[in-house]
């Protein structure tokens, strides 16, 4: 078995966390985590580069690095961007899917593949803390399993399990 821990970045403002984001993360980090990481992957986005720093710091786990998956960044953002305002601020994937059915269809299946990427590299029983945004976290995990999860809060996120190729999502505490 395989785990990841898929986590939204907190509060940002630009590419950088606010300072209530770095706040909030900190928070998180002091009772939302679940070590030992074999691995902290984030977007290659400062924001979501920021985040697995300071939960790798609360681990206890500083000598281990952060990996860009900069497959789990979309080279479409504003597109995605602007499908979620359009959506409304609850949206879920299948509202945006309704407003933009190329975008939704094509680039979960990209951020699949980046995510598969990450959970072939862990070894087995190994957990990794990927950080990212909203939507695309949640369009990367029907890529990988057909699964769809609901919209996350920021410093929200979802377990992702993978036993022999078949995957579960659990809500994370």
């Amino acid at each position: 078995m395989r785990y990841a821990e898929l986590r939204r970045h907190t509060d940002n403002e630009g590419d950088r966390l606010t300072p209530q984001g770095a706040a909030d993360a900190e928070m998180t980090g002091r009772g939302g985590l679940h070590p030992p990481y074999a691995a902290f992957v984030s977007t290659g986005a400062a924001r979501a580069t920021q985040m697995p720093g300071i939960l790798r710091h609360a681990a206890g786990q500083d000598d281990t690095p952060i990996t860009a998956a900069t497959g789990l960044r979309s080279s479409v953002e504003n597109r995605w961007r602007d499908a979620a305002r359009a959506a409304g601020k609850r949206a879920d994937l299948e509202d945006i899917r309704a407003l933009d059915p190329g975008l939704a269809g094509r680039e979960s299946w990209l951020l699949g593949s980046a995510l598969r990427q990450v959970m072939a590299g862990l070894p087995e029983g190994g957990r990794a803390l990927v950080a990212g945004h909203s939507p695309t976290t949640e369009a990367a995990v029907p890529g990988l399993a057909g699964l769809v999860v609901p919209p996350l809060g920021k410093g929200k996120g979802v377990l992702l399990v993978e036993d022999g190729g078949d995957y579960q999502v659990e809500p994370l505490d």
